[in-house]
This record gives structure tokens, C-alpha cells and sequence, in this order.
């Protein structure tokens, strides 16, 4: 039976390592409960890519939220609306990853929801090149309805404790309940391309099966 172990590395060591094996193209994931920490991996990956000339597009997925009237229809805290309805898992296929899943002709949306405004973002389309990598930061993106959009996907693997010291107290119930769910019903680690267990951000361990 194979056993696990891990592999003390990085944020930007690891990025520089793997941004290497990505292929032009490539739509990226970095799956993770807190969003602080997916979107500064998000990041790294995407800086590490742009230092060897390779075009990105980088975007969260709260730029693809349904309105708040929808997302808080049965409760601010209600974990399982989080997991289920927070996400236009339609809209971010339509306008980002069915376009960029074409070898030539490619186009996207960077967004179609300000979350601050709660309004429609207005982002326009945009052309990109066909070899533009896309990195997307976000929760909940190996869903059984999501994982299939992506080419490649790091899941950051954080215990319940560690999430509820990472987001703010008010939101604490609400994430950690959603990801556990995710966690017990989607096997995301399993799915994932690369695992990072992510207790401190600043000093991840990449999971390695022997």
C-alpha cells in the first residue's frame, strides 16, 4: 500500500519548481479554505511564470459570485449555501474556462461580480494569447461540477484549527463547516494535481506519494 510523505518547501520555491511543468495553456487551480492563502500562492505561481516570459491570467473566484441576495438566501453562515451556491459554477465555464479550454481563438472574462458593490463587475472580453496560463485562486474548485474545467489543480490542505485562526471570527462557522463538507463528500486531495498542507502558509509541506 503506499504510504505518504511530505516535502518541506516553499511558497516561491515551490511556484518556480512548478510553473516549469505546467504546459502553454494550462488552466490552473489553487483550491483552499482560506482565501488569503490561495490567492498569495495564486500569486507566487503566477509571478513565476511571468519571470520566464510566459503570459498569465490571474483571477479569483469571488469574481464569479452570485449576487449576495442569492448566496445569503438561507443565512449569512449557512455552511452548505457556501459550498453549494456561493459560486456561478455556469458563468465561470461560460466566460473563462470553456473559452480558454480552445487551442487558438482564445478569449476570456476576468470577472462578472464586483463583491464589493455587489453588482456585475462590467468586465469586458478580452483576446488572449492561445499559450496564456490561467491561475485561478479559490475554494471549493474539485467539485465534482468544477474539477473537470481545470487542467491542473494544488489543493492547500488546512485543518479545521488552522482555519478558524486564519479567516475573521465572523466567518469562521461558515468556512470551516463548507470545507468540511467539501473535504468529506469530494476527496479533493485525491483529485488534486499537487497536495500542500498549509498550516502556516509561509512554510507548506508538498505531499509526495511513494
Amino acid at each position: 500500500m503506499p504510504t505518504s510523505t511530505f516535502r518541506p518547501t516553499g511558497p516561491r520555491e515551490f511556484a518556480d519548481r512548478w510553473a516549469s511543468s505546467l504546459p502553454p495553456g494550462a488552466r490552473v487551480g489553487v483550491d483552499g479554505a482560506v482565501d488569503a492563502d490561495t490567492r498569495w500562492y495564486a500569486e507566487h505561481l503566477a509571478q513565476a511564470l511571468r519571470d520566464v516570459a510566459r503570459p498569465v491570467l490571474l483571477t479569483t473566484w469571488q469574481g464569479f459570485w452570485r449576487p449576495r441576495s442569492l448566496r445569503f438566501e438561507f443565512g449569512r453562515d449557512d455552511p452548505d449555501a457556501y459550498l453549494d451556491g456561493w459560486l456561478d459554477v455556469p458563468g465561470l465555464y461560460r466566460e473563462v474556462l470553456e473559452p480558454l479550454a480552445a487551442p487558438t481563438g482564445r478569449w476570456w472574462v476576468p470577472s462578472l461580480y464586483d463583491p464589493d458593490t455587489d453588482r456585475a463587475s462590467r468586465a469586458r472580453r478580452e483576446d488572449v494569447p492561445d499559450d496564456a496560463v490561467l491561475v485561478l485562486a479559490g475554494s471549493f474548485l474539485l467539485t465534482n461540477s468544477l474539477r473537470w474545467g481545470f487542467d491542473a489543480v494544488v489543493h492547500l490542505s488546512t485543518s479545521e484549527a488552522a482555519i478558524r485562526r486564519r479567516v475573521p471570527a465572523e466567518d469562521a462557522d461558515r468556512v470551516a463547516g463548507g470545507w468540511q463538507r467539501y473535504l468529506a463528500t469530494e476527496d479533493p486531495a485525491d483529485a488534486a494535481t499537487v497536495v500542500l498542507h498549509c498550516e502556516d502558509p509561509r512554510h507548506p509541506a508538498e505531499l509526495l506519494q511513494e
